[in-house]
């Protein structure tokens, strides 16, 4: 294990709660190192404090609170990662892999002259050095990356959700948040947000960050109302395909895929779904994946670890009353 501390930039959702991913980062640095973990949260001291806790029951020793100015823009936040690394001296940052965290982790490299992995999938420690997985070319490779800790210039980590399971460890009490001095740089400061809004979602929890995703293709030709069917008991997000979302039939912000939203989930269920690889590259880190289509030559099952030829619209009805059993 390194024996410095790991800093995790910790993303909050609306209400101050700390997301998913977050946690998730958390428990992966609390894993790689003997050190201390430390969140850096772009918010207030008491929105930071609310959030304590949770960090807390996760690993975090230490919570630093940067203000909420610094999470306007990405510009802001890598200047907040900048401050906590000159402030603590952290061995590695670790960032969620998404668009924004993505952009984050580019910038703070850059300022300060180290290394960058992103989406990766899997991390551990080999000697003295890090070592970062992740799938490329459509999943068909794995590619390990080696990263050399620094407290001076640490390397920043953009890990995947879902690559790792948040666990709790003993927390006697909520970690200490301390205020932390952010300067914001030019290009931070030169931006002003005029508005902010949430795309709607498909349908349920957050397609990125939920552990069972189900995912309508072209053979529901349009009735996704039969995806819902199937996602609602099982408290699953709902995703579609490209050829789905090009048809109008939901809307662009469920799509899977090469150019969607990659996806991890402990399960994934397609209906419908043929399986091309710019669908199948997004969906590389499921765990178990179950597959129905009426086509028994479909590429979807050369990957599915559960197969059933059939029309969905005849085999789903059944997987809803078996559920509703199961339930009852």
């Amino acid at each position: 294990m390194l024996d410095v501390p790991v800093l995790v930039l910790a993303d909050l959702d609306a209400a101050g709660a700390p997301t998913g991913p977050a946690l998730e980062l958390v428990s992966a640095a609390r894993a790689l190192t003997s050190g201390e973990v430390i969140a850096l949260v772009l918010a207030d001291p008491d929105r930071a404090a609310a959030a304590s806790p949770s960090l807390s029951g996760c690993g975090t020793g230490r919570v630093l609170a940067a203000g909420p100015a610094t999470a306007v823009v990405a510009a802001g936040a890598a200047d907040a990662v900048l401050a906590a690394v000159g402030a603590h001296a952290p061995g590695v940052v670790l960032v969620t892999s998404d668009y924004r965290g993505k952009e984050v982790a580019g910038r703070a490299v850059v300022l300060l002259g180290s290394a960058c992995a992103s989406d990766v999938a899997d991390l551990e420690i080999v000697g003295d050095e890090l070592r970062a997985s992740k799938l490329v070319l459509s999943g068909s490779w794995t590619t390990t990356l080696a990263v050399a800790p620094s407290t001076g210039r640490a390397p920043v980590v953009a890990v995947r959700p879902g690559a790792v399971e948040a666990a709790e460890v003993p927390a006697p009490s909520p970690a200490p948040v301390e205020p932390l001095e952010v300067e914001l740089s030019a290009e931070a400061a030169a931006v002003t947000l005029v508005s902010s809004e949430q795309a709607a979602l498909a349908a349920g929890p957050d397609l990125v960050e939920a552990r069972t995703v189900v995912v309508g293709g072209r053979g529901v030709d349009g009735d996704f109302d039969l995806v819902r069917s199937v996602a609602e008991p099982l408290g699953a997000a709902v995703g579609a395909t490209r050829v789905a979302c090009d048809e109008g039939w939901i809307e662009r912000s469920a799509q899977v895929g090469q150019t969607g939203v990659s996806i991890a989930p402990r399960l994934y269920i397609g209906l419908g779904v043929s399986g091309a690889v710019h669908h199948t590259s997004g969906i590389q880190g499921a765990g178990a994946i179950v597959a129905v289509c009426d086509d028994s030559e479909a590429p979807i099952f050369e990957i599915a670890d559960f197969g059933v030829v059939g029309d969905v619209t005849q085999v789903v009805p059944q997987l809803v009353e078996e559920l509703e059993r199961l339930r009852s």
